[in-house]
């Protein structure tokens, strides 16, 4: 394959000096601008207090889109309520009227999902929930920013969850927002622990991606002594699961609480341990100084300068016809026409990709929702997040042209 040198390119925000400038009023509304906003540790945790502030229970249905990401379901089931998917349209819009087909008097929720950043006019469905006394959860995972006709991201739901950790380079965080209602749980911190990881593993993944230089010379041997503590503790644990440390079937033989939920290890496990806790200190420090007016236009732009440069490349197309001025992408989703080999081929060049929906809940497939199943084999997500550079938007851009010619002029 042609592509250019290798680099190590960030798949996510992280810290720069840069993180903190361009503090002026964001040209888009954000989550926390609703009246009543708790930041917790991640989406997933949010989905799991939204559901508890609807009084879903055992018993309960959730409607909840067939296109998602497994750690969506978790939450439910901690609910003791059941899964009920429903199709969305090519252009990852809700099918409206399979949702009317699907519900009946358990019925408690319906998510609905803005996914990659661009809002959807969920007016409908709003009318749909309200004549049927069904409590709508507006999934803002990829969403933080935004609006359509004027109505702000998580304005439409009685409860809207985000991810901030998609947005602001921090290795933890989600938020649980309502302009509709008052949230009733009281959050209570994760512990020492919880707040000295947050913060140097957002640290060590600026310094791995060549940020902060000056500040990583100075913290070397503070982090040397966590790296060492980090994997005593670990050995320790693992010790203990096995039962070659002080014992089988005691108390002390039995590993500690994780010091992070698992959210930020990219796993889709909910661990009730962490619903009620709020987000470190940290995480918290940098949504409130980090630029929101610079994440909305770089994001925008990085989006767009990517499009520009695939254009006229063969063997792909956008999901989206255009950039609307309402949204804030998280990635920039395309559709590949041939994506297995696409994918193998950017992952050897060490491009940073979303597949989102390639791994659905288990025995949702194409008589599911067709749409969804396609969408999961075909899309992947470039990033197009603040902290690029122009030279890793440029690298990326060159990358992935270049395996798409290669595609092209390979024999099938």
């Amino acid at each position: 394959m042609r592509e250019p040198m290798r680099r190590l390119i960030p798949s996510v925000p992280v810290l720069s000096l840069a993180t903190f400038g361009g503090r002026g009023k964001p040209a888009l509304p954000s989550l926390l601008d609703a009246g009543a906003v708790q930041l917790v540790t991640s989406g997933r945790i949010a989905i799991g207090m939204a559901l508890r502030e609807l009084g879903v229970g055992p018993g309960d249905m959730v409607l909840v889109p067939a296109y998602h990401s497994p750690s969506m379901i978790p939450p439910v089931h901690w609910r003791g309520a059941t899964v009920v998917f429903y199709r969305i349209h090519p252009d990852t819009t809700p099918d409206l009227d399979d949702i009317a087909r699907l519900l009946g008097p358990r019925v408690k929720a319906v998510m609905a999902t803005h996914f990659f950043g661009f809002p959807q006019d969920l007016s409908a469905l709003r009318a749909l929930c309200d004549a049927h006394g069904i409590g709508l959860v507006e999934d803002c995972a990829h969403c933080f920013f935004g609006e359509r006709n004027g109505v702000a991201v998580g304005a439409a739901g009685d409860y809207a969850i985000g991810s901030s950790m998609k947005f602001f380079p921090i290795f933890e965080g989600g938020c649980l927002v309502s302009r509709r209602h008052r949230l009733s749980g009281k959050l209570h911190g994760g512990g020492a622990g919880f707040e000295a990881k947050a913060a140097l593993t957002a640290l060590e993944l600026a310094f791995a991606h060549g940020r902060l230089a000056p500040l990583r010379a100075a913290l070397a041997l503070p982090l040397k002594l966590k790296s060492a503590v980090w994997t005593h503790i670990k050995r320790r644990r693992a010790s203990a699961a096995t039962g070659t440390g002080t014992g089988i079937g005691t108390d002390a033989a039995r590993p500690g609480p994780a010091l992070a939920p698992a959210s930020s290890d990219s796993s889709f496990e909910f661990d009730p341990r962490w619903v009620d806790k709020r987000s470190s200190w940290f995480s918290r420090a940098v949504l409130r100084l980090a630029g929101g007016a610079r994440i909305v236009a770089r994001r925008r732009r990085n989006y767009l300068a990517l499009q520009r440069a695939l254009a006229g490349a063969p063997g792909w197309r956008p999901l989206f016809a255009t950039l609307p001025d309402g949204a804030c992408p998280w990635v920039v989703p395309l559709l590949a026409a041939q994506p297995e080999a696409l994918f193998a081929r950017l992952e050897a060049a060490g491009v940073p990709m979303v597949r989102f929906g390639a791994s659905l809940w288990p025995g949702v497939d194409a008589a599911t929702c067709a749409n969804s199943a396609a969408l999961g084999r075909q899309l992947f997500g470039l990033p197009c997040h603040q902290e690029l550079d122009d030279a890793e938007r440029a690298w990326l851009a060159a990358t992935v042209r270049a395996a798409l010619d290669d595609l092209a002029g390979a024999p099938l």
